[in-house]
């Protein structure tokens, strides 16, 4: 049985692969970087979970507002696309990804309602159109 918390998303051997991808404080200016593990951690049970920000776990995680802006900040300079394309091209060199792809054509209409946009008037009838039957004359 692990003994890792519920809140723990990646295994020893995960995070040994993704943390030295992660930015460094190395040459930072302000508030280093402190524990990159529970911040990442954050975000993904973030994301796991679908709770708002705010709702982070404070004692497992740290101030929401830090995972918050770590994860923003990661995103902005493209911390994450990096670690996405080292990851699968590791998993790719020894074989691991399947690169079969299924395409499906199916198109869907939707209801003419089904927008929040508005026609121009030229093309409803202006003010006047309405579904009832106008007054007619005797």
């Amino acid at each position: 049985m692990s003994s890792r918390s519920r809140f723990e998303a990646l295994t020893d051997e995960q995070w040994e692969r993704i943390a030295p991808l992660l930015p460094s404080n190395e040459g930072r200016k302000g508030r280093p970087f402190t524990n990159n593990r529970m911040i990442v951690n954050g975000i993904i049970y973030r994301y796991r979970t679908g709770i708002p920000w705010r709702d982070l776990h404070r004692g497992e995680f740290g101030p929401w507002q830090t995972v918050w802006k770590r994860h923003r900040s990661y995103a902005r300079r493209g911390v994450w696309d990096k670690v996405l394309a080292q990851i699968v091209g590791q998993a790719d060199a020894v074989g691991k990804v399947d690169w079969t792809v299924s395409v499906d054509a199916t198109a869907t209409r939707a209801h003419q309602h089904a927008t929040n946009t508005t026609r121009p008037e030229q093309d409803t009838g202006g003010e006047i159109e309405r579904q009832e039957i106008p007054y007619r004359r005797g």
